[in-house]
């Protein structure tokens, strides 16, 4: 699952991103295999924890299992 951080709120991709021109045709963020397509990341993941990712809406990314 992909999940937006704002603030101290977690919000689903789907509510954010169908609105943005940088998401694929279903509305959601673009992933190339682990890596975020439309965005940057701010950490680099290791076995235990999660790559977090800075996208182009300035939202805080991260893909959640």
């Amino acid at each position: 699952m992909v999940i937006m951080i704002a603030d101290e709120q977690i919000l689903s991709a789907k509510q954010v991103c169908q609105n943005c021109l940088m998401a694929d045709h279903s509305g959601l963020p673009r992933w190339r295999g682990d890596q975020l397509g439309c965005g940057k990341a701010l950490q680099k993941s290791n076995s235990r924890q999660a790559t977090v990712y800075k996208c182009q809406m300035g939202f805080n990314v991260t893909q959640v299992d």
